[in-house]
Parts: C-alpha cells; sequence; structure tokens
C-alpha cells in the first residue's frame, strides 16, 4: 500500500522528507503465527525500508556519546531462566540519579534497543541528567539482541525480571531508587503499562514514581470505524483496518481472553486504580491516536493523576525516530523531569 504521507498537509515536512518513500505496512490477515513469522523472516536483512530511511540520519550530532558511560549487562530473566541484555546508559556527574526503564517498541515482536535509532534516542533521554536502562527482550516474531524468539508472556517476563534486577542493583548502577519511572513507545508503552500492572500486583509498586507512554499499542486488534484514528490515517506509516497480526504474533489467546497484561486496552479501571502518574503522549497523524486518548480517559476515571498531550503534525513514533529533534529533545527533557520528581 502507498505511504498516504507525502499527501496529507497535516504533518511536518521534515518527517516527509525522511520517511514519505517508505511503504505502507499493509493491513495483514493470518492464520497463525508460523505464517506471520515467514512473511516478516522474507524481508533479507538490511533491507527494511523504515531501517535504511531512519540509519540516514546523523544521530551521533543529534545524540553524541561525550559525556556518557554506555554499557552492556546480561541478566537472567524468570521463569524461564533465558538471558537478556541491559543497555546501561549514565551521565557524568555524582549522582545517584533518577532513572527512566525505557522498553522499545516493535508491537512486542520486531527491532531492538541496539538500534541505531533507540540507541540515539537513549543518549538524548539520558542527557537530561537520568540514567536510562534499557531491556531487550525476546520478541515475539523476530529476535532482538538475543536470539530466542516468543510469544505472550515471554516478553513480558523479560521486562518484568529487568525491573526486578534494577530495583535490586540501584546502588551499583548509580541510581536513586526512589525515583524510577517506566517508558515506552508503541509496543514498549503496551510492556511498560503492562509491566507496572504486574509490578502492582505483585503489591511493589513502592519507589516506582511514573509511567510516560507514547503512541501506546494496546488492543492487538482494531475495526477502524469512520471517524477513528484507525481509518482517519489509516496508510500513514501503517495500515491497521480489519489486521490480526498484531493479535495473531504476540498472543491470540490472550487476546480472546481479554488479559491486560498481554493487552493492556483491556485492563478495567480497577486494573488501573492506584498507579503512579501517568503521561501520555499521542501523535496527531497515528492510526493509534485514539488508544491513548481513550487510556487517559479511564486512568481519570480510575482517579490516576494522568495527562495526555497530542504532538502536532507527527506520524507514529516520531519521538523516536529523531527526524524532529526538537520534538524528540521536548519528550525527552519531559519524561526527565517525570523522573526527577
Amino acid at each position: 500500500m502507498t505511504n498516504r504521507m507525502i499527501e496529507d498537509p497535516r504533518i511536518d515536512p521534515r518527517i516527509k522528507a525522511v520517511l514519505g518513500d517508505i511503504p505502507c505496512a499493509p493491513s495483514f490477515q493470518a492464520s497463525s503465527r508460523e505464517e506471520i513469522i515467514a512473511a516478516f523472516s522474507a524481508i533479507p536483512a538490511g533491507e527494511n525500508p523504515l531501517e535504511i530511511a531512519i540509519n540516514s540520519l546523523d544521530f551521533a550530532r543529534l545524540a553524541p556519546e561525550a559525556g556518557l558511560d554506555i554499557r552492556t549487562i546480561a541478566i537472567p530473566s524468570a521463569p524461564d531462566g533465558n538471558s537478556i541484555n541491559l543497555q546501561v546508559i549514565t551521565p557524568e556527574g555524582s549522582g545517584p540519579f533518577p532513572c527512566v526503564y525505557y522498553i522499545h517498541g516493535g508491537g512486542m515482536a520486531l527491532m531492538s534497543c541496539y538500534d541505531q535509532n533507540y540507541r540515539a534516542w537513549g543518549r538524548m533521554i539520558a542527557h537530561q541528567g537520568v540514567v536510562v536502562v534499557m531491556v531487550d527482550f525476546r520478541n515475539a516474531l523476530l529476535p532482538s539482541s538475543v536470539p530466542e524468539v516468543a510469544p505472550y508472556p515471554a516478553g513480558l517476563n523479560d521486562c518484568v525480571s529487568g525491573l526486578r534486577w534494577l530495583r535490586a542493583n540501584t546502588d551499583a548502577l548509580n541510581v536513586d531508587a526512589s525515583r524510577i519511572i517506566l517508558a515506552g513507545e508503541s509496543g514498549g508503552a503496551n510492556l511498560a503499562l503492562a509491566t507496572l500492572l504486574k509490578t502492582k500486583q505483585d503489591g511493589d509498586l513502592a519507589g516506582i514514581k511514573g509511567l510516560y507512554l507514547m503512541c501506546p499499542y494496546l488492543r492487538g486488534e482494531w475495526a477502524a470505524e469512520p471517524g477513528s484514528s484507525a481509518h482517519e490515517n489509516s496508510g500513514i506509516i501503517m495500515d491497521l483496518r480489519g489486521s490480526n497480526w498484531g493479535s495473531m504474533g504476540y498472543g491470540i489467546e490472550a487476546y480472546r481472553a481479554k488479559d491486560p497484561l498481554a493487552w493492556p486496552g483491556f485492563a478495567t479501571e480497577a486494573d488501573l486504580a492506584g498507579l503512579p502518574p501517568v503521561v501520555i503522549n499521542v501523535n496527531e497523524c497515528d492510526p493509534l491516536r485514539d488508544d491513548g486518548v481513550e487510556l487517559y480517559r479511564k486512568l481519570q476515571r480510575a482517579g490516576v493523576p494522568a495527562r495526555c498531550k497530542q504532538l502536532m503534525g507527527t506520524t507514529h513514533g516520531t519521538e523516536i525516530f529523531l527526524v524532529c529533534p526538537d520534538v524528540s529533545t521536548d519528550v525527552a527533557r519531559d519524561m526527565a523531569t517525570l523522573a526527577k520528581g
């Protein structure tokens, strides 16, 4: 399907210049997870049009490494005993620092926090005076920096395990244990919210100061009724109308069971009550825009301190691609402010 971005007068010209020529991710109906894996695996390594376009940016200039300590720590994940990677980015200074525990996007199925744009995005956040811990979990469809792929609840278990490890090792990481927030975009926002819901179920929210979600991907399937953002913005980067690749690829049984830990769009007000403050960013020209707004309304009804912002002229995930550096810097600063309290 042709990407409708170029013809849309709402969209920032800088986004069009980088992403305007990439094909739109089509609506995809599949009968099995294996069918989806085969379809995604058919794209040769290094030939993903989105990755090629994004990697044309000068990330070293937009988010330099100077002034940061960057390292990888491999940790075990429970209950499966697999190993996952944490990318830890620490600013210069005495600390202890507030911390952003960041979960990358990709529909819980694709991408890695070691992709070039995520490396740069993590550096941009850390330059705001916070430690950034980025978790590379088991994707549902294609490998991240770990070779295993597995459906729900594997990715969630890895994200929960990473957060537990972080909270048990704050002294070694120069992190203020009382000032940790969770954050993520798209599928990472799904996992960040689900990780917080699981932490709430475990009665262990102390020290978690907030949740920062961008363009959250929460439902798995969309009817895309006329008037909805899924209908209005179809064909801008992706088309959700009638697509089931998300629910089928990540966890179709959990989708049918309306499990809020797999698909937080099913979370009730009772599930959400008692969470720490939540910030939600939605992109004006994103099929997923309404999902973030709907979550904001539900949080308000549940009594959770929440705010929601619409970034005008932006498309899905604009912040983490750094195609509009001023927008990305503003969001990174806002995220760090939430962590600093």
